[in-house]
């Protein structure tokens, strides 16, 4: 996984509305239909930045069957409001319904092609998993990664995900929250667009239990910097090792982690603690 909701840090928006999504004002009324309920609402766009620019969502080969076969199995449909990644505010997640029982929550965000949550739902049984990404293919990789194994504790959201955490996911529900390796937005003028940001960060607060844990990892040092000037001074968390955390070891390296260590990019992990 390469990003917080795509697997790949550079992408073209899939629509002159996704383009101008995450944009003020002054850009939106720019671009804005000349008919029809986005002409007349400027809600009907989202006001705050997404983290990610869509890719293609085509389905083919073993990845449409995957979806055709698994999606009844893995995939939670949840009701939108301005875009097909959205969830409405009237959103509501059971997980007793969702997986027949109560275990503590694992939620992954950006779970690109499966790896890390597949190996880990795999290894634990006893723990619930739900990955959230808006990639149609790295979902498809996943659920056929998920469903050749058989298991029943991993499901998938396609939505955006600060919306996740803040209209589906109850106060306090969540054990453990990861985002490894979320797209950088290196340039300065993109750096609205980060996921790790203090908006982010209070909804995460929420939805996570006292004493939940947050990991994350990125390839990119000065994003580390910011997750740490993001997370440090938050009074909902603690740096749990006051400072990098060690390699969290049910993190499995991934294809894109394989890459980034072959160009020589460090490695940052992070681990904070609710309060």
């Amino acid at each position: 996984m390469t990003s917080a909701n795509t697997p790949e840090h550079a992408a073209t928006p899939e629509s002159p509305r996704d383009a101008a999504r995450g944009n003020d004002d002054e850009a939106l009324k720019a671009t804005a239909p000349t008919s029809g309920r986005a002409a007349e609402d400027l809600r009907y766009y989202r006001t705050e930045p997404v983290s990610f620019v869509r890719r293609g969502s085509r389905l083919q080969g073993r990845r449409l069957r995957a979806w055709e076969r698994y999606a009844s199995d893995y995939l939670i449909e949840v009701p939108r409001d301005i875009a097909d990644t959205s969830v409405s505010g009237q959103a509501t997640f059971d997980q007793l319904t969702t997986f027949g029982r109560r275990a503590p929550l694992t939620v992954e965000v950006g779970s690109g092609l499966g790896e890390a949550i597949v190996a880990q739902a795999a290894a634990h049984p006893e723990r619930d998993f739900l990955a959230v990404e808006v990639y149609t293919p790295g979902l498809a990789q996943l659920m056929l990664r998920a469903g050749k194994q058989g298991l029943t504790n991993v499901r998938v959201i396609q939505a955006n995900a600060p919306e996740v955490f803040e209209h589906l996911l109850a106060p306090g529900s969540v054990d453990e929250v990861w985002v490894f390796f979320p797209d950088p937005w290196h340039k300065s003028r993109h750096h609205k667009r980060r996921l790790v940001k203090p908006s982010f960060a209070r909804h995460v607060a929420t939805a996570l239990r006292a004493g939940g844990t947050w990991r994350l990892a990125t390839d990119w040092a000065e994003y580390a910097e910011h997750m740490r000037d993001v997370l440090d001074p938050d009074e909902a968390f603690e740096n749990v090792h006051g400072g990098w955390a060690p390699r969290f070891d049910g993190r499995v390296q991934t294809s894109f982690e394989s890459k980034a260590i072959a160009a020589g990019r460090e490695i940052f992990d992070l681990t904070y603690r609710r309060l």
